[in-house]
């Protein structure tokens, strides 16, 4: 009896540690590597119960998701930066909280949305809400305050990575925006106009939009009048930087408002498919469009903020245009009326290497049709340096496929990036400015601009929070490339204030003070 009652005793001990064992090597998994292996993790043991696709019965799908949406407010420092960057997003007044741009002396805070997508805290957000902010604070759906932590950001894609230091969260299930169809129901889900969790339904009314916002205020950008006439004589565009944007948003006519940017536009099903971002408002409020950033991208982003710190983007290395029916420019040599039309291939580029040449016709990518450039660049936009692409073109009346392998960023002419220059005072601002380098231009896709070498204390830009390292590209309306046309431009302004345009790696600046 007493042999048995041992030999009982030992197996419960042995089942008892294998369970402990067993949990814990499950618990230490529960970490993940990449945001596709956490949520993976969180919805093998929290499967969705939830409606179909097609059904109009939102509710299960809105109790599943609202928990995972949180409100998130920034706060700004009394220099008022945030208010000096000029955001794409101005279209719609400050999307997340309403207000002025133009620099002032007032601490000011703003708000906007954000999606819980791991329990241990990481949460993807718009780019634009957490910009420049000098504090983000999280308040989760318990009420809890939690000062978060900026993960990364891409101003390309609008993107920001958060991470508040919290375990144990509502999670929301990332879905397929690929599978995402024309006519289908969403919903937006989020903080508008500083109200509690809101949700708000519609269709998906459009896919791949491209809308001009994030890549439209990219300064030195403009065709002057110069190079008009000159396009007019020649037929030949003027040379000008690729937009490193990425623009293919869903669009929904679910009500979206100030204050759902970076809040979830989820399926019927309850499934992430995409983060608000934007809205086509005169007035700054819906007014029926809203466009949401397809989680497939997004996953890319956020799992490269947590490997990298920071987005590793593959580029094929070409310059292209929309191919349409309308009247073409006299530089591009075809009758094709859909597209992309190739009309520069970088050197030494993977479009270059894999033997794609000017005047090629883009008409698939791995196999998928394409018709305009956001086709292409969000589904490149999710591979990384090294990846592979099939691209079929059309060269001479016949289709040919050509596997192109990614490049990452060139990078920036050692000589040209590190070449010194002399920094010049302008005592009349309190600062010193040098030439931006051609690699510096280069990278941030403008045509002119001064760089702040030094501030001085209390003098003008220290006063207004202009910072060591901004890229001054215009003052009163005129470009500047050097210190002594920042000087000649300074005295030409308007209403006794001076204006100026600037651009750094966090995006565009407009600010104005007064002249001294």
């Amino acid at each position: 009896m007493k042999k048995i009652l041992g030999i009982t005793v030992l197996a419960a001990f042995i089942g008892g540690a294998a369970a402990i064992g067993g949990y814990k090597l499950f618990e230490r998994n529960q970490t993940g590597n990449t945001i596709s292996e956490k949520q993976n993790l969180y919805f093998a043991n929290n499967p969705l119960k939830v409606t179909s696709a097609g059904s109009t019965d939102f509710v299960q799908a809105a109790a599943a998701v609202a928990p995972g949406v949180v409100h998130i407010k920034t706060t700004y420092s009394a220099s008022g930066k945030s208010q000096g960057s000029s955001s794409p997003f101005d279209m719609m007044e400050d999307f997340f909280g309403g207000g002025g741009r133009q620099m002032q002396r007032q601490p000011r805070a703003a708000s906007g949305s954000g999606v819980i997508i791991s329990q241990d805290g990481y949460i993807v957000t718009n780019n634009h809400v957490v910009e420049n902010a000098e504090k983000v604070e999280v308040v989760l759906t318990d009420r809890r305050k939690v000062e978060a932590k900026v993960i990364g950001r891409d101003p390309n894609t609008d993107l920001a990575l958060i991470k508040v230091n919290a375990t144990g969260l509502p999670v929301v299930k990332m879905g397929n925006s690929d599978n995402v169809q024309v006519g289908e129901w969403v919903l937006a889900v989020g903080f508008p106009l500083d109200l509690n969790t809101t949700v708000t339904a519609g269709i998906v009314s459009a896919k791949n939009r491209s809308i001009g916002i994030i890549g439209r205020e990219q300064q030195g950008n403009e065709i002057t009048e110069e190079e008009y006439r000159e396009y007019q004589r020649t037929g030949k565009r003027p040379e000008r930087p690729a937009n490193t944007s990425i623009e293919s948003f869903i669009q929904t006519d679910a009500a979206i408002n100030p204050g759902n940017s970076g809040g979830a536009l989820v399926n019927a099903n309850g499934e992430l498919v995409g983060i608000n971002s934007a809205i086509a408002s005169q007035s700054g409020y819906n007014q029926g469009y809203g466009f949401a950033i397809p989680v497939n991208l997004a996953r890319k982003i956020v799992d490269d903020f947590m490997k990298y710190g920071s987005v590793k983007r593959g580029y094929i290395g070409v310059s292209f245009v929309p191919l349409s029916g309308d009247e073409k420019p006299a530089d591009i040599k075809t009758n094709e009326i859909s597209g992309l039309y190739v009309n520069d291939v970088v050197a030494k580029g993977g479009a270059e290497a894999a033997g794609l040449k000017s005047g090629d016709v883009i008409k698939k990518v791995d196999g998928v049709v394409i018709n305009d450039s956001p086709d292409l660049q969000e589904r490149v936009g999710r591979l990384n340096p090294g990846d592979k692409v099939k691209l079929t073109v059309l060269r001479d009346g016949a289709l040919k496929d050509y596997m192109v392998t990614l490049r990452g960023e060139p990078a920036a002419n050692s000589a040209s990036s590190t070449a010194a220059t002399k920094a010049v005072e302008v005592s009349k601002l309190g600062a010193t400015f040098a030439p931006a380098t051609p690699a510096q231009k280069s990278k941030l896709g403008i045509n002119s601009g001064v760089v702040v070498t030094s501030v001085t204390t209390g003098k003008a830009f220290d006063n207004i929070g202009v910072e060591k390292g901004l890229i001054i590209t215009k003052v009163n309306g005129q470009p500047v490339s050097t210190v002594a046309e920042v000087q000649k431009a300074l005295p030409q302004t308007r209403n006794g204030m001076i204006y100026m345009s600037g651009v750094s790696a966090q995006g565009t600046f407009n600010f104005s003070f007064p002249a001294q």
